[in-house]
């Protein structure tokens, strides 16, 4: 469900890009949460009930994060992932101008202390930056989800490793 969460995000941003709106934002964003979210759940305490980790022995390394069986460019593949989908949020963020519910495409108030009207391509922008800033969240949480639950799901066929996980107990 994160993978179809991640892939249904990423398209949506990735036409919010080019200008095209899908669909109105409560249905994007609704479907990207109830695919995203059970998944990220699932991934949290499935890791923590396979690695019982409490937190990393040394928090920049990448081996004290990733479960040992987990190859290094899978991790390297969703921290690309996960920080593409940081970057739009940052980008929305950045060139958001306002409420556009308080708006509406009617007055607002500029620096000047001046009524100006908001125009419809505006008002179509903002929205736009809206939704994109959902998806970018729901769709970082689906990368971390679908790592997760990838790592938990191949746990039964890694090899058994020979020493202790990063809080220092034993593997389950």
């Amino acid at each position: 469900m994160c993978s179809a969460g991640l892939m249904w995000s990423a398209v949506l941003i990735g036409a919010l890009l080019a200008g095209v709106r899908l669909l109105p934002t409560p249905a994007a964003v609704g479907v990207a949460a109830v695919l995203a979210v059970p998944g990220v759940i699932a991934g949290v305490i499935g890791n923590r009930w396979y690695y019982r980790t409490t937190r990393p022995r040394r928090a920049w390394s990448l081996t004290a994060w990733v479960p040992p069986h987990v190859p290094h460019w899978a991790s390297m593949l969703a921290g690309v992932m996960f920080f593409a989908f940081w970057l739009t949020v940052v980008l929305a963020f950045a060139g958001l101008n306002g409420d556009t519910e308080i708006r509406n495409g009617q007055y607002v108030l500029n620096d000047n202390g001046r009524l100006t009207v908001v125009n419809e391509a505006n008002y179509e922008r903002q929205q736009d930056l809206e939704q994109q800033i959902s998806l970018g969240i729901l769709g970082a949480l689906a990368v971390g989800g679908t790592f997760m639950t990838g790592a938990v799901l191949t746990h039964n066929a890694a090899p058994v490793p020979t020493e202790t996980q990063s809080a220092g107990q034993p593997l389950a």
